[in-house]
This record gives C-alpha cells, sequence and structure tokens, in this order.
C-alpha cells in the first residue's frame, strides 16, 4: 500500500468511526439529485432544501413538467437558492440537453461511459466539474470523486494537498489511491463534508477532531 493510499484510508477510518453512515445525497429520486447539484452552488444547504421544498410543493420536480414552466415562474420556485435568475437559466440549459440528449431517461444518460457521460456534462453551460461529479455520482452510482471546498480545507490542513492544488489534481488523488468504488467515494466525500462543517471549519476547531494528530501531520 503506497503512502498516500495509506493516508488517506486513515482519514477515512477515522471519519467513519466518528460519524458513522451520512446517508448522502438524501435525495428523492436521481432527478431531484441532478436539480439539487445544480441549485446547491454557492448556497447552503438549509436553502437548497427550501427551493426543493418548493418544487416539490408545485409538483414539478419531473423533467417534462419543470421544463414547461416559464421562466419567471421557475425562478419564483427557486428563490431560496439565491441568484435564482442565473439558475433557473443553467436548469432550463441542463433540461434542454436532457431531453434532447436523453429523452429525459435517467436510465439513458446512466448507461453511458462514465468519461463520455462527463465531457457531456460539462458542456452544458453552467455545468462545472463539481457540478458534473455530484450528478454523476450521487445521481448516477458512477464512481467519480466530488471536490469541492471542503475537501480542499481537509486535506490542504493535513499536508495531503499543496495549497496550489486545483480540481483535477485533487480528484486524481482520491482516484488514483483509492478503489474505484462509487459507495466508497460517495461516503467519502459526505464525511469531508461533515468535518470540515463540524470541526475543520474557516477558523480551526482542532480539539477533539477525529483527525486530531493524524501521523502525516507530524511529517517536515
Amino acid at each position: 500500500m503506497g503512502s498516500k493510499t495509506a493516508a488517506l484510508t486513515d482519514l477515512y477510518d477515522r471519519l467513519f468511526a466518528a460519524y458513522g453512515p451520512q446517508h448522502w445525497w438524501p435525495g428523492e429520486s436521481p432527478f431531484e439529485v441532478m436539480v439539487g447539484a445544480i441549485l446547491t452552488q454557492n448556497t447552503a444547504w438549509a436553502n437548497l432544501e427550501k427551493a426543493i421544498a418548493a418544487l416539490r410543493a408545485a409538483d414539478v420536480l419531473d423533467p417534462q413538467r419543470l421544463r414547461a414552466l416559464p421562466p419567471g415562474r421557475l425562478a419564483e420556485l427557486i428563490r431560496p437558492a439565491g441568484t435564482f435568475n442565473v439558475k433557473a437559466r443553467r436548469l432550463r440549459a441542463f433540461l434542454e440537453w436532457f431531453e434532447g440528449a436523453h429523452g429525459s431517461a435517467v436510465d439513458s444518460l446512466r448507461a453511458v461511459a462514465l468519461p463520455r457521460a462527463r465531457a457531456s456534462l460539462l458542456e452544458i453551460r453552467g455545468i462545472g466539474p463539481e457540478t458534473a461529479d455530484s450528478i454523476l455520482l450521487y445521481a448516477l452510482g458512477h464512481p467519480t470523486f466530488v471536490v469541492d471546498a471542503y475537501t480542499w480545507r481537509v486535506l490542504r490542513r493535513h499536508r495531503l494537498a499543496p495549497d496550489e492544488t486545483g480540481y483535477d489534481e485533487l480528484k486524481a488523488l482520491f482516484e488514483d489511491n483509492l478503489p474505484a468504488d462509487a459507495a466508497l467515494f460517495n461516503e467519502y466525500h459526505a464525511l469531508l463534508v461533515r468535518v470540515a462543517k463540524t470541526s475543520c471549519r474557516a477558523r480551526a476547531r482542532c480539539a477533539g477532531c477525529p483527525l486530531e494528530g493524524l501521523p502525516h501531520d507530524r511529517e517536515p
């Protein structure tokens, strides 16, 4: 086992022992998770939940019904998610692509090989790497690692990633050193979010953190 594999495995084991399964992503359907991945950009989870609840209450959490909404009505429903006009345009762009390329069928998109599916999602206006990977992992069950600010913060503080590490480099760190297992990637990312919100905040609260005193923290 390589040193990076050992360090990442140790980190995961500590987090899982401390927090247990996170049951992530808590959506009611793959399509809801896709919508949530787009709406959660730059917003708190509580705000995303309000936007999803509004869509659910309006009975439009369906590709055809959501796409049929007038732009203004869609923006109004997702207002809690913030930057609602921008996100409404991004969501409509995704829905148009989803209909045109896959007939709005989740199984059709899921059947596409991971590299091709990821490349296609990244061509949609407003869909970046984090959103694409969230859709692929959480909605479709593909073994692709999701990187976000929480991931970067935890790994940088524990000397597993230099300050200048980019998205693709950090993603590759996980994918090159861990089994290509969607369930593992899902749980690992959720646990990183949990520890970042609990202890590894912008101002770290290291005392009592499950990762306190990791062996690689003491490396020169």
